[in-house]
């Protein structure tokens, strides 16, 4: 979650909440209170030969879908228009760093951040936080937002206000960047995420969810503790690869960036390591694992922010997880990797899907 405003955007803001209401409102996937019956098992590993790509934007604070065939090439499913957006899910009127995953139940499971860091600026709200900045800090927040669906159309919806959950004193003034992992040990869901208490350094959390995925059923307890004294870990995304679960996060220290941490477990273990894994050379956030089909690669995806003259997303591979390639960012000179019909993505994660599931979202917002 980068601090900078710039004021480039929330004009760009202002403008587009001033204009909405002369617009058309664009087609958007489908809240339901229940879901219809199960559509289908889990697919098979060898027929997930398609990505998913959940994103969203700083000038709208609403979600995207792009799908790929080939996890190079990525295309708005929706024409670069939201599938979901912020006035429909948020207390806030905005959301920021979405994430999803498949369940084994064969359910898709996305989970995001309640807030808007330019509500003020877009007429939103009165105040430029939710909640002053002195002693709750910048970006201070106080939902999760939990989402459930089985194809990918359908989504139930659930805010989750973890500081009125689970703390008498509402000192909690941060849950942001949420993700959800299967952990086998506790057979639940488990919902891990950053918080922090007033103007503290953030960490990362974790709890676990219910299973219709509408709350959180413990107490966050912390999931990884930075060893430096004062300094935040944030923005963790764990992904397990083989009997390994792989931990990136971004350190707010010197060298900063994005770091690597492993445990055996899902929730508690990770072993500190100071090595630095991405390749750029300005502020990263937001890192994302996800594995090529067929292959022994994974693609560690992160949000190059400190880009000029916009944010852009990275990409580096590695097999071996000591060596990461990089691949340059999406639409750079000697990339591969390719954005076809929108720009300036932030903080997002890949799934693997299968083609059909690409179709059906792809066939959902056909233009007549």
């Amino acid at each position: 979650m980068k601090r900078l405003l710039k004021a480039t955007v929330a004009a760009i803001i202002a403008l587009l909440a001033f204009a909405a209401p002369a617009m058309a409102a664009p087609k958007t996937l489908e809240l339901v209170d229940k879901l219809p019956g199960r559509v289908a098992a889990v697919p098979a590993d060898k027929a997930q030969t398609a990505y998913l790509f959940v994103y969203f934007k700083d000038e709208t604070h609403a979600v995207y879908f792009a799908t790929s065939r080939d996890g190079y090439t990525f295309t708005d499913v929706n024409g670069g228009e939201p599938i979901f957006t912020g006035v429909q899910l948020a207390q806030q009127k905005g959301v920021r760093d979405p994430h999803i995953m498949r369940g084994p139940d064969g359910a898709f499971y996305m989970a995001m951040t309640d807030l808007h860091i330019f509500a003020k600026e877009a007429g939103l709200r009165e105040t430029q936080w939710e909640r002053p900045q002195v002693p709750y800090g910048w970006g201070n927040n106080k939902n999760l937002i939990l989402m459930r669906s089985y194809d990918l159309i359908h989504w139930t919806h659930a805010r989750v206000p973890v500081g009125q959950l689970f703390d008498k004193d509402e000192d909690r003034s941060a849950a942001w960047a949420p993700e959800t992992i299967w952990d086998p040990a506790a057979r639940k869901l488990m919902v891990y995420f950053t918080t922090r208490f007033r103007d503290e350094p953030a960490s990362l959390v974790y709890s676990y969810a219910d299973p219709a995925f509408t709350t959180l059923t413990s107490a966050p307890k912390a999931l990884f503790d930075y060893p430096v004294a004062g300094k935040a870990a944030i923005d963790g995304d764990i992904t397990k690869v083989g009997d390994k679960y792989h931990l990136f996060y971004v350190a707010h220290d010197k060298p900063g960036y994005l770091k690597q941490a492993i445990s055996d477990r899902a929730n508690v273990g990770y072993v500190f390591d100071p090595a630095k894994v991405d390749p750029e050379t300005v502020s990263t956030e937001a890192p994302n694992l996800w594995r090529r089909h067929g292959a022994g690669t994974y693609v560690l995806m992160y949000d190059v922010f400190g880009a000029k003259p916009k944010n852009n997303m990275g990409f580096s591979e590695t097999t071996d997880f000591v060596h990461f390639k990089n691949l340059g960012r999406f639409n750079e000179p000697g990339s591969p990797m390719k954005a076809t019909n929108f720009a300036n993505p932030k903080h997002g994660a890949v799934m693997a899907i299968t083609p059909a599931e690409a179709a059906r979202l792809q066939a959902y917002f056909a233009k007549p």
